[in-house]
Formats: structure tokens, C-alpha cells, sequence
């Protein structure tokens, strides 16, 4: 290669190194490591589960085969009829209760996770190939190459020529597996995916900002059964900063709740969902998580009308009442069974009254969100432990662990979340412990769990009714100050409680983590461990709080000499004429 490598700075990551020039050309974060790492994990699991399922179908079709003089049928139509059937080995995390009130009318129906792939079962396996659609310098694609067993071909794109050679130069540099399995193309990620329907088992999306422009064509790019894995990193307009941005992006209403990053990861998956469903797809997540600015959903792609027809059950609208904490769920479509037939209604309404029950005040509405599981437990399970067996290849396996530690002791089937610090202060009291009120949940015979988006979030399948006599029992043993008689609080304490409750320590206050004090949330590992500007982009002074004032001060400065070098030059170009 014919340049000069005192001109970039050498960057490691993994098994991957990158060549980074000086200026802002290509961009490049380190904060994404977490991402990156996460996504590989994810891969892996993916991977050997990919592996599993295709040899299932192919014993399946070989004791169909076996079978063929007793029935006198033809290979092909065992095949066809081995497509056509819905072969499953595992149940999808689409089975859950609504997050309404539980009736028997009103259930969400179960569908199941098929491990056919497209097409007709073929004997031997590809590797799968992989799509990354915004490359930047090709850190990701380089990783996914070198790092992830059994990977096949990755494509990665980009609008930007200089972010093109940038990764062309990155694939060489990094030697001959990074030439054989990675090639990088300048091109529009939708035109690109739009024109090669069903061309890639995983595609991976991580746009700077929103992705919503991609997911039409990304939907359509993914074969059957395949990974979407997307990233969202505006997360002020999803986390109700710009309510109307978000309506218009992603089709859903955000609400300014503590929930509302977990509200984010909701309206990314409803919004996925609703691509999908033009095309008679449908969705199946597997993980997804909030991590640092940015929020990481990893769904698998499958293709069938009439599991299409559940979409209604896994989203709902949210009821937040301005005055306390509580919220409601309103699913947006619901079943009737009988005999073998199911019936598609809409869902029953309102499930809240004009004014909150608890505190009199009105509510603000949102959605629809994504209200079924957002992770498979089998799955994050498998992950964890792929994680740790190799802990020494991932470079921020500190950070990812913790956050998979705590997403596989969430609930899976309780949507958002309460903050017990805002009830509180809605009642105006000392907070009790999380493990005395995990303890007083526990005791009433309700469910409790942390969550991964907040240290200090607890999801519980107890009713806001028993939430607030909860807190109305521990005020009676540590009363607060008198208030106005129309504040949310003092309507809340007027009611005596109909549930006393039980603060005595259960055996399951903490959980499995907290117990051997595993850390769960990590500090960041250094300052201004944030988003980065975007590629091309001056630095300024405005820039410190992104990068750091050293990390300015020295870009200004070198960019002062070069302005100083330039004048100086043109001063010259000037002054040689009249010295002639």
C-alpha cells in the first residue's frame, strides 16, 4: 500500500485493527465497543443456533423420507410439505399475557418460532452471509470477520467514498481472512437492499441517529429466519424530547416516564413489526438492550400471513397519568376462541377512566408500543454463557456481562417499569430499601424484578392498587408532613389501604446476582464516554462537553498551525512576484 502510516493512528479492537487519519474523515467511536461486542455475542449465538435448527428440519425430512414406500410419495413433496409445515424445537417469546386484564376472551394466542430455512432444505449449510449497511472505517465488518466461527461473507456499505477507501484500506491492512470473507462497496444501504430481497441471513443496522429510513428495505433483505440487528441512537426524540419527530419516525407517541428508554426499545420493535407485516413478515426478538446513548434490539425475521395475523396482541397503547406514577396498557387487538377457530377483534376500551383512580388527575396517552417480551431467556442465557467461556475476546466484557446478568433475571412478560424513588415523592416520604419493597411485593404474591435500563427500575406484575398500599403501610410507620389536600400525594393517603402489607424479608428480595454481588451497572470507563461527532464535522469549542477539552484543545491547535502553515504559504506565492 503506497502511504504514509505516520499519518494515521493505528487502532486495535478485538482482532481487528484500523488505520485512522488525523482528521474527522471516517467515523469512528470507541464508546461502540459495547455495541460491537454485544453484537458479536449475539452472532455466535446465533451461528450455532442456526446450525442446530437446519440439522432438526434435515432429520425431520430424512424420517419423512424413510417412510416413502409405506406412502408411495416422492422426495419433492416431502420436502414441499416439510416447508409448508410450521417445524418448531423452540417456543417464540411471543407467548405471554397481555398486559391487560387477564379474561378468558382475551389471551394472546400463541405462535411459535419455525426453523425453516428459505427455500427447500438443502443437505449441506452455508455460512452465513452478513450485511452491514453503514460501514464507517469497517471496524464492525472486520470483527464479525475474524472473530465469529463459521461466518461467511460480509458485505459492507457505504454513501461515502471516503469512508469506502477508508474500509478498503482497513480490509488489507488487516490480511488475508479480511480479503477473503469482507468486501465494501459504495452505495445507498436501501437501493442496495431493496435489490437483493432475501440475499442475507443478518443485516445489521447501526445508523448515526435514526434508522427508520432503512427498515423497509431492511425487513425485505433478511432471508426467512434470519437476524435484524438495528440500532437507534436519537434517543431524545424517543424518549419524548420531540414527541411529534418521534410520530413521524417511528409511528409511536413517546411519553416522558422513568420507563422511557425501555419505551424506546417498545416503539424501535413496534415500528420494525410494522415494516415487516407489509410483507407479510413478522417478528421474533431475542434481545434488546440500552446502553449507553443508544438503544440495540437483535429480532429474527419470519415470513408467515397468518402468524402475521397476531401483530394486534403484541402492541398496546399507554395510559400515564400526570399526577402519579401509575400506568396502563391498552392492547390494541385481542382473540375469541372456539372450537378450532380463532377470532380477530379489536381490543376492549378504556381500560382506565377519564381521571386516575388513585389521584384524580388526567392521563396522557401513548404508543402503540411493542407490549409482548423484548428478549428470549433461553436465548440470553446461551449468550451470557458464550460470553463468559470467552471472556478474553471481548474487550468490554465487563460492561456487556453485567448487562446480560441483569436482563436474564427481568421479568420477560411485564412491560416498563416503576421507579421507586418517584412514588415516593409523589407521596413526599423516606424511601424504604428495594429490598424491603421487593419484599412487601413478594409477600403480597406478586412478582418483582429489577431492569437492565435502570438501577433503580422495578417491574412487577402487582396492580397499581396493591403498589400504592404498599407505600400506604409504610407511611403509617413513617409519616411525612401534612400537604395540600389537592396534591396527588395527600389524595393517595386519604385512602386507607385495603392490602396490609408484609415487610418482613422474603427468601427472593434479591436476586441471583445480587446475592453473590455481581456488578450489574458499571461506571463508564472514562469521561466524555459518549456519542462522537459525525464524520467530517469541524471541531469547535462548543465540542468540549463531546470530547473532551484536551481532545479540542489539541484538533484547534493543529488546526491553528494549518491555517498559520497556509497564509504562510499564500504570503510567499504573493511576494514572489514583485521580488522578480
Amino acid at each position: 500500500m503506497s502511504m504514509d502510516l505516520n499519518d494515521y493512528t493505528i487502532i486495535k479492537e478485538g482482532e481487528a485493527e484500523i488505520l485512522m487519519h488525523a482528521k474527522n474523515e471516517v467515523f469512528y467511536n470507541k464508546t461502540q465497543v459495547n455495541n460491537r461486542d454485544m453484537s458479536i455475542a449475539v452472532l455466535r449465538t446465533f451461528r450455532s443456533r442456526w446450525k442446530q435448527e437446519h440439522e432438526a428440519l434435515l432429520s425431520k425430512r430424512n424420517k419423512s423420507a424413510a417412510k416413502l414406500p409405506e406412502n408411495n410419495v416422492t422426495v419433492s413433496e416431502v420436502d414441499d410439505t416439510l416447508n409448508d409445515s410450521d417445524v418448531n424445537t423452540e417456543k417464540s417469546n411471543e407467548e405471554c399475557e397481555g398486559p391487560a386484564e387477564k379474561s378468558q376472551d382475551d389471551t394472546c394466542t400463541t405462535s411459535e418460532e419455525p426453523v425453516k430455512t428459505e427455500g427447500k432444505v438443502r443437505g449441506e449449510l452455508k455460512p452465513p452471509r452478513v450485511l452491514e449497511a453503514l460501514s464507517a472505517s469497517g471496524l464492525r465488518a472486520l470483527r464479525y470477520a475474524r472473530e465469529v466461527e463459521g461466518i461467511g461473507q460480509v458485505v459492507a456499505l457505504d454513501n461515502d467514498k471516503g469512508a469506502v477507501e477508508a474500509c478498503q484500506r482497513n480490509i488489507k491492512f488487516n490480511g488475508s481472512v479480511a480479503c477473503s470473507k469482507v468486501e465494501s462497496h459504495l452505495a445507498d444501504a436501501r437501493v442496495y437492499m431493496l435489490t437483493n430481497p432475501k440475499e442475507f441471513d443478518v443485516v445489521d443496522l447501526d445508523p448515526y441517529g435514526s434508522p427508520s429510513v432503512f427498515l423497509d428495505s431492511a425487513v425485505q433483505s433478511v432471508v426467512d429466519g434470519g437476524m435484524l440487528m438495528c440500532t437507534a441512537t436519537d434517543m431524545a426524540v424517543l424518549c419524548g424530547g420531540n414527541g411529534e419527530v418521534c410520530y413521524s419516525k417511528y409511528g409511536s407517541y413517546p411519553l416522558r416516564g422513568k420507563y422511557c428508554h425501555e419505551m424506546a426499545l417498545r416503539i424501535l420493535l413496534a415500528c420494525i413489526e410494522s415494516h415487516a407485516n407489509r410483507y407479510k413478515r413478522y417478528i421474533v426478538p431475542v434481545l434488546s438492550v440500552q446502553m449507553d446513548f443508544y438503544v440495540r434490539v437483535f429480532v429474527r425475521i419470519y415470513t408467515s400471513a397468518s402468524a402475521m395475523k397476531n401483530t394486534p396482541l403484541k402492541l398496546s397503547y399507554v395510559y400515564q397519568c400526570t399526577g402519579c406514577d401509575a400506568f396502563h396498557l391498552q392492547p390494541i387487538g385481542r382473540t375469541v376462541s372456539k372450537n378450532t377457530s380463532v377470532r380477530y377483534l379489536p381490543g376492549f376500551a378504556p381500560v382506565v377512566p377519564q381521571e386516575c383512580s388513585h389521584c384524580q388527575k388526567k392521563f396522557n396517552m401513548g404508543g402503540p408500543i411493542w407490549s409482548a417480551p423484548i428478549h428470549d431467556q433461553e436465548w440470553v442465557t446461551n449468550i451470557l454463557s458464550d460470553v463468559k467461556s470467552m471472556k478474553d475476546r471481548y474487550p468490554a466484557y465487563d460492561r456487556i456481562s453485567a448487562v446480560l446478568t441483569t436482563i436474564s433475571e427481568e421479568l420477560p412478560d411485564v412491560p416498563l417499569f416503576l421507579s421507586l424513588h418517584n412514588l415516593c415523592a409523589t407521596l413526599k416520604c423516606t424511601s424504604p430499601s428495594a429490598v424491603i419493597f421487593r419484599s412487601a411485593v413478594i409477600n403480597a404474591g406478586y412478582r418483582i424484578s429489577g431492569t437492565h435500563v435502570n438501577p433503580l427500575g422495578l417491574k412487577s406484575d402487582a396492580p397499581m392498587e396493591v403498589i400504592w398500599d404498599i407505600m400506604r403501610c409504610w407511611v403509617k410507620n413513617h409519616p411525612v408532613k401534612a400537604q395540600p389536600a389537592d396534591q396527588p400525594g395527600s389524595v393517595i393517603l386519604a385512602k386507607e389501604p385495603v392490602l396490609q402489607a408484609n415487610f418482613a424479608r422474603a427468601v427472593a428480595s434479591l436476586s441471583k446476582a445480587q446475592a453473590k454481588k455481581v456488578a450489574r451497572f458499571l461506571p463508564n470507563p472514562e469521561r466524555h464516554w459518549g456519542p462522537k461527532l459525525r464524520a467530517g464535522r469541524q471541531i469547535t469549542s462548543k465540542h468540549i462537553s463531546l470530547l473532551g477539552e484536551e481532545k479540542v484543545n489539541g484538533c484547534l491547535s493543529h488546526q491553528d498551525s494549518k491555517l498559520d502553515a497556509k497564509r504562510q504559504k499564500i504570503e510567499k506565492l504573493e511576494d514572489a512576484p514583485a521580488e522578480s
